[in-house]
């Protein structure tokens, strides 16, 4: 364990920071972090990405043999190709898997990023706006066409692929930034614009998009709205169903709902815009969105610490709340499986010269650099002082912050990278958070599925500290049903027991619908299937799924 920090030994460390350009250590003396080590982030995926190289993608339908064709839809025709055509006119605005031979322009909207999830779809529309897509839907519902709506594929629960042979409505085209005000700072879009775009516009004006998630790159507005996407500082910003001030959706029967409110007050009825945040498409397509944004911080730290036990971990946020308060932006936590993995994936070095079981991140972002500076180090101070913090690291840079927020956001696509990954997204007392991977740990290792010649590569446990929101992955070398049958109920059942959520930001899709009565009392579920009968009395959103 590394010695205490005395208050000299932090004072020395600040000017040591005023005179480096070198990554600082957060310990007795500074150690530095090569320069040549490369940011290594999620923000590049696409459709094309390969990162599960050999994996074999099965059907949906093969995955889960009890879902069967709902006979009431019906089968796409010539016919329903010609009016999508002509009310598209744009000839790449329609991908025609019908007429002819599309396979390999079909695929990538057949198909998630996981390579987990396969659908059957012929047909993928990509309108321009609103009213193309009041068309399509109005045709669909009146011709009993099952809909899928598709943003950036990023999904992780199955929701944006279809099922069977569902008409694919993708929002790529819809990609334009409507309107920004820097006075309230509110941003107007399609939902098809994709979040890092947005982001490096807000840049422009100074101000941030709400959102950060490792998908940014391909991820889109509308998507985020729709799944209710969390992300990792939520912390600081909060959940979008505050962010979001208005919404202009598509229902089913092609009426276009025009609510793109700029007000942050607006006390006149029912707030139905809440129904279709994290309604997961399920009850109207989101076309565009009117966002609150916050002002961009001048000043941005980071810090990564190693750390001992799960019981330091909390004393850490505990201690990050009181004594960084409002520039606190995000805490999150990684153990050592996750860290490891990202590791052998990327050949990085790592960021601290030991090994730790629990790594945090922690990033501050405020107005005055001299103000933020002072409060981390008083946190420095006492954390290193009061040994809960054993080791770490202060970015003294924009580069070094994206090396430290490589170690966060790699660890998705580095533990994929050998195979497939079972994920759950759940939210859990912060006391219990950990205990669910050490008794999953426990519990695979006693079936014998985890091991070198095993199905299953380990537990990796990581997440979002500051929201007591627990990703628990298992990557395996291939999906396997005995893996599958060892988590599910099982997992669910742990967290009922704990009062927690069994889908804390990425939704339910396919993966958690017959699950939802793990959180959801029966009169809920009941509601929630009475809203969904009154916005599509028909059923051709999102069928298989959600609800």
């Amino acid at each position: 364990m590394a010695v205490p920090a005395s208050r000299s030994t932090v004072r020395a460390l600040r000017a040591l920071q005023k005179c480096t350009q070198q990554t600082v250590r957060v310990a007795p003396r500074a150690r530095y972090i090569p320069q040549h080590v490369r940011a290594f982030t999620l923000s590049t995926r696409r459709h094309e990405d390969h990162s599960e190289p050999g994996h074999d993608v099965k059907y949906t339908t093969d995955l889960y043999p009890e879902i069967k064709r709902d006979p009431k839809f019906s089968e796409l025709t010539q016919e329903h190709v010609d009016f999508f055509k002509k009310t598209l006119s744009d000839e790449s605005a329609v991908i025609d898997g019908l007429s002819k031979d599309a396979t390999d322009d079909i695929e990538p909207f057949n198909r998630d990023w996981m390579k987990k999830f396969r659908g059957r779809t012929k047909i993928v529309l990509k309108p321009k706006n609103a009213e193309e897509v009041s068309k399509i839907l109005k045709y669909c519902n009146d011709n009993m066409l099952a809909v899928v709506p598709q943003g950036g594929n990023s999904g992780l629960v199955g929701g944006s692929v279809p099922v069977f042979d569902e008409v694919v409505i993708n929002l790529t085209r819809m990609n334009k930034i409507r309107g920004f005000d820097d006075v309230s700072g509110i941003l107007v879009a399609d939902a098809g614009v994709i979040m890092e775009v947005a982001d490096n516009y807000l840049k422009e004006h100074g101000h941030v998009y709400p959102l950060d998630l490792g998908a940014k790159g391909s991820a889109q507005i509308g998507g985020n709205v729709a799944a209710n996407a969390g992300g990792l500082r939520f912390l600081r910003y909060g959940s979008l169903h505050g962010n979001v001030l208005g919404l202009e959706v598509v229902l089913p029967d092609g009426t276009i709902v025009d609510d793109l409110s700029k007000l942050r007050k607006n006390n006149t009825g029912y707030d139905l815009k809440q129904l279709f945040i994290g309604a997961e498409g399920t009850i109207g397509i989101i076309t565009g969105v009117s966002l609150q944004t916050p002002q961009r911080a001048k000043a941005v730290n980071v810090a990564y610490f190693g750390l001992e036990s799960y019981e330091k971990v909390q004393k850490a946020f505990k201690e990050a709340k009181m004594r960084l308060g409002e520039i606190l932006s995000a805490f999150e936590l990684m153990d050592a499986e996750s860290q490891k993995f990202v590791h052998n994936k990327t050949q990085m070095k790592r960021p601290l010269e030991g090994e730790y079981p629990f790594y945090c991140l922690v990033e501050t972002s405020g107005s005055n650099g001299e103000h933020d500076n002072e409060k981390l180090e008083a946190f420095l101070e006492h954390v290193m002082g009061e040994e809960i913090v054993t080791d770490g690291v202060v970015a003294q840079d924009d580069t070094q912050i994206a090396e430290l927020w490589s170690w966060r956001e790699g660890i998705t696509e580095a533990i994929g990278h050998n195979g497939g990954t079972y994920k759950y997204d759940l939210s859990i007392p912060i006391k219990d958070l950990y205990q669910l991977v050490e008794d999953t740990r426990e519990r695979l290792n006693s079936k014998n599925l985890i091991g070198d010649n095993k199905t299953a590569l380990g537990v990796v446990g990581f997440g979002h500290m500051g929201d007591a929101n627990l990703h628990l992955n298992i990557p395996v070398r291939q999906y396997d049903k005995e893996v599958e049958e060892a988590l599910e109920p099982w997992v669910y059942e742990w967290i009922q027991k704990r009062n927690g959520s069994i889908s804390a930001e990425h939704g339910l899709g396919i993966v958690k619908k017959k699950y939802i009565g793990y959180s959801k009392s029966p009169v809920m579920i009941e509601l929630m299937k009475q809203i969904k009968q009154l916005y599509d009395p028909k059923g051709i959103m999102m069928p298989y799924k959600y609800i």
